[in-house]
């Protein structure tokens, strides 16, 4: 039990002196574009016009990320900024997390004919009934 406790103390230690990424000082509204540096760094470029919501500034990033894709780009996914929350958008959809390599959780997913929409928004197919395997 002892050990237990120790390996937890020495975790929760070291998630402590994990470098916090800095994040620049921006009107509210802004939305930036995030760009992981080969050396740990993190760029941040902010977007050229101040966005109302997240969902605006999630489109504003998949128009990027589309537009990037057609000049030939291999970036499949991008990554925004808005509001304390870091945005991945990617063909899937967009995925919201705190952190930049935090747990994600879905925001916007695709519709039948590639919109965005929020998940509850559009109808899903029912799971398949469990068979007892006896």
């Amino acid at each position: 039990m002892r050990t237990l406790l120790f390996a937890a103390a020495c975790g929760l230690a070291l998630a402590g002196c994990q470098a916090q990424i800095e994040v620049p000082e921006a009107p509210n509204g802004t939305c930036f574009l995030v760009a992981p540096q080969q050396d740990g760094t993190v760029n941040f470029t902010p977007m050229p016009d101040l966005q109302p919501n997240m969902e605006n500034c999630a489109a504003r990033l998949e128009e990027n990320r589309v537009r990037w894709l057609r000049m030939g780009g291999t970036r499949r996914e991008v990554i925004g900024y808005y509001g304390s929350q870091y945005l991945f958008v990617d063909s899937a959809g967009v995925s919201l997390s705190r952190h930049l390599d935090g747990g994600r959780f879905i925001a916007l997913r695709r519709t039948h004919d590639g919109r965005l929409a929020i998940p509850g928004a559009f109808a899903q197919e029912p799971a398949a009934p469990e068979t007892g395997g006896g």
